[in-house]
């Protein structure tokens, strides 16, 4: 039985891909269309990474040019502007897994581990009063192991009491390398490798 659940953000609690995918290209906007798009690519195939990650991939894999981290910032930070202005919107919450939450936040003790900028995962959480269901918000620029494993630590977790919801490869890669359950949602193609998916948390 499980006490604790790790939430990714993204897909999962937020329908915010269209607009995470419209942040890319506007930042990116004075490049060739064709390294933006193999950006979009990497980015949509990679779903749970952080845009610290997709911005350097995007300057050393993509157009082979060294960046600084203090650019690799920069361009995040312009990123970040964009989703303050656009993801503060609660017609954007996904209700099938929101009503989950509030429903059970007294059952289970929950966590979010996004890919996300932390800060600004934390300032639309506040904003749109969706902390108040979880103990901690967490996000880039740590990836979701190293989030884990200092959540671990920091609450004293045992594994077998924890599980993952989330909806990208890279949430079930971060779950397994702690041998968690992994519930796959909103992400047909994880169906096959998930320990349990959900095709609505009435399921659960």
């Amino acid at each position: 039985m499980a006490e604790t659940i790790f939430w990714d953000f993204d897909g999962v609690l937020m329908d915010s891909m269209p607009i995470r995918n419209k942040g890319f290209e506007l930042v990116l906007a004075s490049f060739p269309e064709d390294q933006v798009a193999q950006l979009m690519d990497f980015h949509l195939k990679n779903g749970g990474l952080s845009r610290y990650v997709k911005f350097r991939y995007f300057f050393e894999n993509i157009r082979n040019e060294r960046i600084s981290e203090r650019q690799v910032f920069e361009y995040a930070g312009r990123f970040s502007e964009i989703m303050l202005e656009k993801l503060a919107d609660k017609r954007l919450f996904i209700e099938d897994s929101i009503s989950f939450v509030k429903q059970n936040f007294k059952k289970y003790s929950m966590h979010i581990v996004s890919g996300s900028d932390q800060t600004e995962l934390r300032q639309i959480c506040s904003e749109l009063s969706l902390d108040q269901y979880f103990l901690s918000i967490n996000g880039s620029p740590a990836n979701k192991k190293e989030i884990l494993n200092s959540l671990f630590a920091d609450y004293q977790l045992k594994k077998g009491d924890c599980i993952f919801i989330g909806d990208s490869v890279n949430d079930f890669e971060a779950a397994k390398a702690f041998d968690l359950l992994f519930i796959g949602y909103n992400n047909l193609s994880l169906k096959p490798i998930s320990d349990r998916y959900l095709n609505s948390f009435r399921e659960f």
